[in-house]
């Protein structure tokens, strides 16, 4: 086991009813106003949005909106944001909802203390030194993003769909309540499945030493995504399988599966990105066309490992079954696992390994994934 330093700062609140105490936590972080992100109007439709506010202002919070955040969040939506955040001398970010309002209340927290364009972050250019402190309320499963200072945002112009990491924006507080996932659709949870078992595997797969503690933690994480993904497709209002499911997807992506591990990389989400800049395919969906065409290219290059995955997860011993299995899965959940099945033609390979490439460099990954391995790699899609 390789050391490590692991520090996060985020605090947890865990189970029914915690939205109606958001306001206390803003408050006892000594925050006096917030912008409230969140994306449609579903959260006022299902009275989220009216328990979130009576909560704020109960404890005398003052608040600004930003609403009609998007599955793939976009920079221009960031910049509003950073503008009410600035002229209005707002103190916090609150996201409500799922991963992609995290995400952009977190790109807007480090913008708000920056002078210079917020996407420089993104492609390092510049690095976060401070940033308005965030808090979440969860209304979807599967990023981690409620848990980590993770934000991925899509440039609009440059069609660039690109990322920052910092602890400065890791949540202070988030708020996860599984009844407020239960109306999630069956596409949208077969999609967060698949980005939960992205998260763990990536690493697993790609570095160069993982000590066995963190591959059983790896193995565990993806056993339990299976198991309660079938039975929330039956039963979505199963509580106990709700709560599970969105325990697991924090662990997945909160900074514990890696530690002591050397080496590890994210091909999967860096190919994936371009299929959500250039197609806008819900990221999840996106990484179920990938993950399979990758792991048929990779194999060879960790084949313990994939014999590991295929005994461990399927109880196969041939590691191209285990493959098989794993994208039989996704098909039988209602992912798309071919790029013709999210209406992406095999002409447009070209241009998505091209954008791939690209962030491919950012990501310090150019010399093993050139814009002809990535084709070949989504030809295997």
């Amino acid at each position: 086991m390789n050391d490590f330093t692991y520090y996060n700062p985020t605090k947890i609140e865990f189970g029914r009813g915690k939205e109606n105490n958001i306001g206390e936590y803003i408050k006892q972080a000594g925050i006096e106003t917030v912008l409230l992100v969140y994306g449609s109007d579903r959260i006022k439709k299902n009275g989220l949005y009216d328990r979130v506010t009576a909560s704020l202002k109960k404890q005398g919070i003052g608040y600004e909106e930003l609403g009609g955040i998007v599955s793939n969040p976009v920079l221009s939506s960031v910049y509003i944001g950073i503008t009410i955040a600035k002229e209005k001398k707002l103190q916090a970010v609150l996201g409500v909802g799922g991963g992609s309002v995290a995400d952009e209340a977190k790109a807007i927290a480090a913008g708000a203390k920056y002078e210079g364009d917020v996407w420089d972050f993104f492609i390092n250019k510049a690095q976060i030194t401070q940033a308005l402190p965030v808090f979440t309320v969860m209304t979807l499963a599967a990023t981690a993003s409620e848990m980590n200072g993770n934000s991925v945002i899509l440039n609009e112009d440059t069609k660039q769909k690109y990322s920052i990491g910092s602890v400065l924006v890791n949540p202070v507080v988030s708020v996860i309540n599984p009844e407020l996932m239960a109306t999630v659709g069956k596409d949208y949870l077969a999609y967060s499945a698949v980005d939960i078992i992205a998260h763990s595997i990536e690493v697993y797969f790609t570095a160069t030493a993982h000590p066995n503690f963190n591959s059983r933690i790896v193995e565990s994480i993806i056993k339990s995504v299976m198991e309660t993904t079938e039975i929330l497709l039956e039963n979505p209002n199963d509580y106990d399988a709700r709560a599970e499911f969105a325990w697991v997807a924090t662990q997945a992506l909160n900074g514990l599966t890696p530690t002591g591990t050397a080496g590890g990389s994210f091909p999967n989400h860096m190919i994936e990105h371009s299929l959500s800049a250039l197609y806008n395919v819900a990221h999840g969906a996106g990484l179920a066309i990938v993950i399979p065409a990758w792991m048929k290219w990779y194999k060879t290059k960790n084949l313990k490992q994939f014999k590991r995955f295929a005994q461990e997860i399927f109880g196969v011993e041939n590691e191209d079954v285990g493959i098989e299995k794993l994208e039989k899965w996704f098909a039988k959940i209602g992912a798309p696992i071919t790029l013709a099945e999210a209406n992406i033609p095999r002409e447009g390979i070209e241009e998505l390994a091209i954008n791939a490439s690209g962030l491919a460099k950012v990501w310090g990954m150019g010399d093993s994934y050139s814009k002809d391995i990535i084709a070949e790699i989504l030809e295997k899609a």
